[in-house]
């Protein structure tokens, strides 16, 4: 089935079997590996992409589902290799094996958004908005992203320094 889809940046026609899913065909047909096949059952977020800027696993979405959608990828997060939120996470060491790293970074970039566009999340205290990143929403909100070295204090504090040194990422990220 012949599938089209923006994948960061740029445009891809491609013809699959309906069957693959939208982390098989990033990988073995347009070899963006970045984004990695964890467990396969969308439970431990190393296969998160944003789509239409919203954050979803890869390995649990049909390819041919997101015809004529903008999918970013953790390649294309930044347009020079590292994004501040990237070199926050080397800063911080927040990994070791740096397998679920590309989802944790897709989804926290998911994350300065929905706080920017007043997403609430089921800790956040009213449903009005506005909201800050705490350590509580921090928590909820990448609760889909398991990380299995436990770099977690790292990872936390990445996204948090990122989220209060740069208060442009949040609106950047849209």
């Amino acid at each position: 089935m012949k599938t089209s889809f923006t994948v960061n940046g740029s445009p891809f026609s491609i013809d699959l079997d309906p069957r693959v899913t939208l982390l098989d065909a990033l990988r073995d047909h347009l070899n963006l590996t970045g984004s990695k096949k964890g467990c396969d059952h969308g439970q431990c977020g190393a296969c998160t992409v944003l789509v239409d800027g919203r954050r979803i696993n890869a390995c649990l979405s049909l390819a041919v589902m997101h015809d004529g959608d903008e999918i970013t990828t953790v390649e294309g997060l930044s347009e020079d290799g590292r994004s501040p939120l990237q070199s926050a996470f080397v800063r911080h060491d927040g990994m070791q094996c740096g397998y679920c790293t590309p989802g944790q970074l897709c989804s926290a970039t998911a994350v300065f958004r929905e706080i920017a566009e007043g997403w609430p999340s089921h800790v956040s205290e009213t449903l009005d908005g506005p909201y800050a990143l705490t350590r509580e929403e921090l928590a909820e909100r990448m609760s889909g992203n398991i990380c299995r070295c436990s770099c977690y204090p790292g990872i936390n504090a990445a996204i948090l320094e990122t989220a209060e040194e740069d208060a442009g990422y949040a609106e950047a990220a849209e």
